[in-house]
């Protein structure tokens, strides 16, 4: 029996990049046409792999540095909800160069708390699913502020729950601007203990 339901939404490509330079505090992607992706993500991007360090996204499972499985090799944003941030920090746009991000899509509603496990597949076949919920950092808000002075600083504030999500690649192929992407859920009830969870872990 299926565990993955295909849906009738989609997304559609509307920007690929990539990110080369570690020099984070530039943080400053290069735009692209296409996309050939494979097992490690883009190939020579800054979080390709198929493993990677832990960061402090993950420092309550595993130590700082310890080599754990990379599944945040792509970082995937909405352009709705990069028009909201926008509109929050008082400037027209953001430049998705300027955060680091893999990929822009458009058409899929509230598009950062996307299921984990939920699946992107482009016409090539390639394949892309949610890890989870990008977290905003200081990092793009220092790359905005080079653009846009005195109001990259608010970015981290701005982006809560608008950042978009971290993926990584289940299915290698080609992506390329304007693609359609058909959104993929795991076809299951929320659980139930999730409210509980949460609490407990918010009182620990």
């Amino acid at each position: 029996m299926p565990a993955l339901m295909k849906t009738a939404l989609t997304a559609r490509v509307t920007w690929l990049g990539t990110v080369t330079d570690p020099q984070r505090d530039a943080l400053l992607g290069s735009a692209l046409t296409e996309m050939a992706l494979t097992f490690e993500g883009i190939p020579g991007s800054m979080h390709a792999g198929r493993t990677r360090p832990s960061c402090s996204r993950v420092t309550a499972q595993h130590p700082k540095g310890t080599e754990i499985a990379n599944t945040r090799q792509l970082s995937v944003v909405s352009a709705e909800e990069l028009a909201d941030i926008a509109h929050a920090l008082g400037i027209a746009q953001i430049d998705p160069a300027r955060l680091g991000a893999s990929l822009v899509v458009e058409g899929l509603p509230d598009f950062t708390h996307l299921p984990p496990a939920a699946r992107l597949q482009g016409p090539s076949g390639v394949t892309l699913v949610v890890d989870m919920e990008n977290r905003p950092c200081v990092y793009p808000a220092r790359s905005l502020e080079q653009t846009h002075p005195g109001h990259g600083k608010g970015f981290p504030a701005a982006a809560r729950n608008r950042r978009g999500v971290t993926m990584w690649v289940e299915r290698p192929g080609v992506l390329r601007l304007g693609d359609t992407l058909s959104l993929h859920i795991p076809d299951q009830p929320v659980w139930a203990g999730l409210e509980a969870a949460r609490a407990g872990a918010r009182g620990a």
